[in-house]
């Protein structure tokens, strides 16, 4: 350990702009500091991070040093408010995932659902598509598989643009019915 007048030159050392005095600093209250912030850090807590917070705060803050008053309590009293800030960041944490599961687990809950409303809606949908006819099941599969443009359809088909505009609507509208019917069923 730095005598008092050993100290006070380390900080002197620093203020002037010397870096290496705070390594002496650092050696002589490595350990004191960690077994503090060991014995008061909240489980939980990274002691590691809050003594090495410590040192960095009493290196930008050296200058706040009234020399000739207790340089050790003074560090010491960094610390502490460095253990105050890691328990208020914890509580912090723990509030946020407090109040953020609850939504989180509603969240996926709905996700769930909806993957399955999905599915069943497919396996409707895939139900009144083979109640169609294969030539409206071709069309149908040539525009929404294929993604072909109503002209080329139309030129296979030998149907006008406009008759197959109304034959897809009447189709889309056909299934559309379908499903509803039955979902109505499998609900009822």
């Amino acid at each position: 350990m730095i005598g008092n007048d050993g100290l006070e030159a380390q900080v002197r050392r620093v203020r002037e702009g010397d870096p290496a005095g705070f390594e002496a600093i650092l050696r002589a209250f490595e350990w004191p500091i960690r077994t503090f912030v060991v014995a008061h850090c909240p489980p939980g807590g990274d002691a590691d991070d809050v003594a090495q917070r410590t040192f960095i705060e009493a290196f930008k803050k050296i200058d706040v040093y009234r020399e000739g008053t207790d340089f050790r309590a003074w560090l010491f009293s960094i610390a502490k408010y460095q253990v105050l800030a890691e328990a208020t960041r914890l509580r912090r944490i723990a509030d946020y995932h407090r109040r953020y599961a609850p939504v989180a687990l509603a969240e996926e809950l709905q996700r769930r659902a909806e993957s399955v409303a999905d599915a069943d809606r497919l396996d409707r949908l895939r139900d009144c598509l083979g109640a169609l006819n294969p030539q409206a099941r071709d069309i149908l599969g040539q525009r929404y598989r294929e993604g072909l443009p109503l002209e080329e359809i139309s030129r296979r088909s030998g149907r006008t643009v406009g008759a197959l505009k109304k034959y897809l609507f009447t189709l889309r509208a056909r299934l559309h019915d379908c499903i509803a019917r039955k979902t109505a069923t499998e609900t009822a």
